[in-house]
């Protein structure tokens, strides 16, 4: 599909004759899905470097024999959040993409992006429930007086 719009020459005057200018949107769509698909990168190499910095403390904490244990749980569930967002926005461009040139490729690709974003998004929701649960169950042992 092409987005094209039509114009009329105001110089020329509305005769039978009168030809209409073509102007296209493609080129305009192609660079809005590119900036889309940079800033979804750019998410994920901002989550990674911030994973990265938080890896690091949290070695420098094991390292000095400390419980590092929330603040890995805290780690993953940050790397994982950036991985979405940044999906979410490489979604988007593709969806552009799909739009301007509906091919296989574009589709396929887009699919399987999806699909990654639903498995990355439902392992870290069950993994998060798993964990709200267990400290559920620990505070209702330690009430209970039964650690």
């Amino acid at each position: 599909m092409q987005f094209a719009y039509a114009l009329l020459d105001p110089a020329v005057e509305a005769t039978a004759g009168t030809e209409l200018t073509f102007f296209s949107l493609d080129p305009l769509m192609h660079a809005v899905a590119g900036v889309i698909g940079v800033v979804g990168v750019s998410v994920i190499v901002w989550g990674v470097l911030i994973g990265l910095w938080r890896l690091i403390r949290l070695e420098q904490v094991t390292f000095r024999g400390g419980d590092a244990e929330e603040l890995r749980s805290s780690l993953r569930h940050i790397l994982g959040f950036y991985l979405l967002l940044g999906l979410e926005f490489l979604v988007a461009a593709d969806i552009v993409e799909s739009i301007l040139a509906p091919d296989l490729e574009h589709l396929g690709v887009l699919g399987a992006i999806v699909v990654i974003r639903t498995v990355i998004s439902f392992s870290l929701n069950w993994e998060l429930h798993q964990e709200k649960k267990a400290e559920a169950e620990l505070k209702a042992g330690g009430a209970d007086g039964t650690d």
